[in-house]
């Protein structure tokens, strides 16, 4: 299984590439988006991709964006920008995680193998409550698949663990910091808008009506419920 690293800049790109190296990772080095994109689409041993966004042709966003029409594994995003809107334009599109340029190799590797572990766990993790059905919805969480009246829901790890997570804690509010605590392992920002962005791109797969959704409630000011 390998990780892929795709930049420009062939400085960070092989910074990158020697950091997950000496960790024992498997890598994929490129400084085209393009031909990355053709690597990911034929290699189905790819388990992570870390994207600049700043990329000429096809930039990180659009590249994103297009691996997540048909794969799932993590997605983490490198930026050298550090304004909320490029890091919701990022989230929003289906990546898990992002790291702002310059940024500490340590910093980099920790988030690498958090979205690692979530991603090794997403296909034989345990519980003693494995399915939950509520409203059409069926999630098995042995099996981490997701459906909605018989029709496959496909999403990221990132988005089972907070769906699931809900649907665990049906009929209780479960607030914005809780959400990310569990499923970030980081501790929770006021300013932080990376539940809020994913919960939407949540409720996009589940078909829910943007104003009154069915399955994943908005308590305001509280945070979200899916109900039993």
């Amino acid at each position: 299984m390998s990780i892929i690293i795709v930049d420009d800049e062939k400085e960070i790109a092989d910074l990158v590439d020697v950091i997950l190296r000496n960790e024992g990772y498997e890598t994929l080095k490129y400084y085209d988006s393009v031909e990355a994109y053709r690597e990911i689409q034929e290699n189905q041993n790819i388990e992570l991709a870390i994207l600049d966004v700043m990329m000429p042709g096809m930039d990180g966003f659009e590249l994103c964006a297009k691996i997540r029409d048909n794969k799932t594994f993590p997605i983490i995003m490198l930026t050298a920008r550090v304004e909320d809107v490029d890091k919701i334009t990022g989230l929003s599109i289906g990546a898990d995680d992002y790291v702002t340029k310059p940024f500490n190799p340590l910093e980099l590797l920790a988030r690498v193998k958090a979205q690692m572990r979530r991603y090794k766990s997403y296909d034989g993790m345990k519980s003693s409550v494995e399915m939950f059905e509520s409203k059409g919805l069926v999630i098995n969480k042995r099996e981490h698949t997701v459906s909605l009246f018989d029709a496959d829901i496909i999403l990221t790890p990132t988005e089972f663990d907070i769906l699931w997570l809900l649907c665990e804690n049906a009929g209780n509010v479960v607030s914005s910091e809780k959400i990310f605590e569990a499923v970030w392992k980081e501790k929770y920002l006021d300013s932080n808008n990376t539940v809020m962005v994913h919960i939407r791109r949540l409720r996009e797969k589940l078909k829910e009506p943007s104003r009154k959704p069915n399955i994943i409630k908005t308590v305001w000011g509280v945070g979200y419920k899916v109900e039993k």
